[in-house]
Formats: C-alpha cells, structure tokens, sequence
C-alpha cells in the first residue's frame, strides 16, 4: 500500500515529485557543503544563493542521468519481500551515491564558477562528506516531504474519485 500512496504513480506526480526533492536538497545541501567548504558566514550563504539555480538544473539532470542506473543498482539489493522502508532507504543510498559522484565535481565547477582539475584532485577528501550530507539530509527531509506531498495528492485524487463514482 505503501508503494501505491507514496510514491509517484504517473509521469507527472514523477516530475512533481523531483520538483519536491530537488528544491529542498539543493537549497539544504548546497550552502551547507559551501559552508563547510569556505566557513559558515552570511556572505558564504548569500554567495552559494546566487549560483543555486545553475546547481538546480544540474541537479535535475544528474538526477535524470542516473535514475535507471540507481533503480538497477537497487534491485541488485533489495528482494522481492523486504518492506516499503528499507527498499526506499536502500534507493536513496544508491541514489546519492551515484549522484554525489557526479556532483562534487559538477557542483564545485558551478560554485566556483570555473572548469578545473580541483575537484577531480580532492574527490577523494570531499566525496565522503558530500554524499553523507546528501544522504542525511535526503533520508531524513527532501523524501519524506515529497512522500508526504505524493500520499496527500493521492488521497485526494482517490477521494475526488471516491465521490464521482
């Protein structure tokens, strides 16, 4: 029941759905791998504010890019009989591991504003606290909202239903 309310059952609740993470991932996890990165002040957050939107759109198509690699990665995992909860949190794993890959690259090329070999130099140091921060604050923020979002929709499209029928 689980799988059928909380998660997206078209290709529009999908994209509603991404909208939901993305935002809520990009506008956490960004200023706060630049925090850690450059030291937490207001000017560090107000400098990370004017490149998310860039960041966003990378976010989105990363997301898109590694969607079918993660979803087979997951399935190498999880079984058939293991409940809403782990396979979920296992997606996620393999989701942000996949992404963070990508992104702590990509991501510090739009922060910084400049194609560099930086990043490939220190992935090593800086990968692991990414894809941590990324995985925390996926878990336990931007999924469980955009779940919420998709259970709330559904039960009112089913309620909707419910009455014209």
């Amino acid at each position: 029941m689980d799988f059928y309310m909380k998660l997206p059952r078209s290709k529009k609740e999908f994209a509603l759905f991404m909208a939901v993470i993305s935002i809520i991932s990009v506008n956490i996890i960004a200023p706060l791998i630049t925090c850690f990165e450059l030291g937490f002040n207001l000017h560090v957050w107000a400098d990370t504010l004017s490149v998310i939107p860039m960041i966003w759109i990378a976010v989105v198509a990363v997301v898109l890019i590694t969607y079918k690699p993660a979803e087979w990665l997951t399935s190498r995992i999880v079984k058939e009989q293991d409940s809403f909860g782990s396979r979920v949190t296992i997606n996620i794993l393999c989701t942000v591991f996949l992404i963070s890959i990508l992104l702590t690259v990509v991501g510090t090329w739009i922060g910084t504003r400049q194609i560099s070999i930086e990043p490939i130099r220190f992935f090593f140091y800086k990968w692991p606290r990414n894809a941590a921060i990324s995985f925390v604050v996926e878990a336990c923020i931007a999924q469980p909202i955009a779940r919420l979002v998709m259970l709330k929709l559904h039960q009112r499209n089913d309620a909707k239903s419910m009455e014209t029928a």
